[in-house]
């Protein structure tokens, strides 16, 4: 064989090895996109059958027609869903808003302070905050409500803000101590110290302004489980003081279900939530990278 064949046969060679390797990756990418599809209509096919089914008659919502389009489309439903849980959605507000800020701010503080302001025995405190994340609600349910009753207070939206702002603070601990130990160079404290900051200023001035990605994380996630909590709501309150989840439950109650209503009002308690996660969502996974190098 010749120079000239050699060189030939070893270019087609490498000519060929490519499209073996397009070959193989748009077979992957196709078997990759059959399963995100299969996957996706597994999770919109209760989501279907829930819209719809909000906007039938009662006389549509059978099991035989829960699949089948509205015969007479009607937004009844959602005006009996909203008359009822309006009053509660205003509650379920300013209780998950307070609950998700205070608790942020508070594992905030506490994650700077055992992240980059050591002590004696900080390891120690990490360890009990987060031994609070194991403890189990229904474990600490009625003590805390005989707590509450001990103590006075209001029974509503105050007891739930200090039950979820107390359960909040050692996953936003968590989060902030990882976030801050891997965002937060040493050498920024160390200069903040030779220019005379303390422990509230340096926080106050340099930290938080640098915080942001960390409070979306920690805030979404507070609000989600605040505002979908409803045991502590079922324990701490009452019906005509409790959140939305209390509402939702009152909605789909009763000897003869009206499930167009209680589908409704599932949706519209759902809102809140994903108008949040769409805010605030751009900055989510950012924050927890940014805390997930360190721990």
């Amino acid at each position: 064989m010749s120079a000239a064949d050699a060189t030939g046969s070893a270019a087609d060679a490498f000519r060929r090895k490519p499209r073996i390797a397009d070959g193989s990756t748009r077979k992957s990418r196709t078997v990759r996109y059959i399963l995100l599809i299969l996957f996706l209509l597994f999770v919109l096919t209760p989501v279907y059958v829930v819209v719809i089914t909000s906007f039938k008659t009662s006389a549509d919502t059978t099991a035989a027609e829960q699949w089948s389009l509205p015969e007479t489309w009607t937004l009844e439903p959602w005006r009996k869903a909203w008359e009822v849980l309006q009053p509660y959605m205003i509650r379920s507000l300013t209780l998950a808003v307070p609950a998700a800020i205070i608790a942020s701010l508070i594992g905030s503080a506490n994650g700077f302070v055992l992240a980059r302001w050591r002590f004696p025995g900080a390891n120690l405190v990490f360890a009990f905050i987060l031994f609070g994340m194991f403890i189990p609600y229904q474990a600490v349910m009625l003590p805390l409500r005989t707590t509450f009753t001990e103590l006075d207070v209001t029974r509503g939206v105050p007891t739930l803000i200090i039950a979820h702002c107390i359960y909040g603070i050692p996953i936003c601990t968590l989060i902030f101590r990882n976030y801050y130990a891997t965002i937060v160079p040493m050498e920024i404290i160390e200069s903040a110290r030779v220019d005379g900051a303390g422990l509230i200023q340096t926080y106050a001035r340099i930290i938080l302004p640098i915080s942001i990605s960390g409070f979306v994380v920690t805030l979404i996630w507070q609000f989600t489980s605040v505002w979908n909590d409803f045991l502590f709501a079922l324990f701490l309150t009452q019906q005509n003081n409790g959140p939305v989840t209390l509402g939702l439950a009152a909605l789909s109650g009763g000897q003869k279900v009206d499930y167009a209503a209680s589908m409704a009002g599932a949706l519209i308690t759902s809102f809140p939530t994903l108008i949040v996660y769409i805010v605030l969502g751009r900055w989510f996974i950012g924050g927890l990278m940014a805390g997930a190098l360190k721990g």
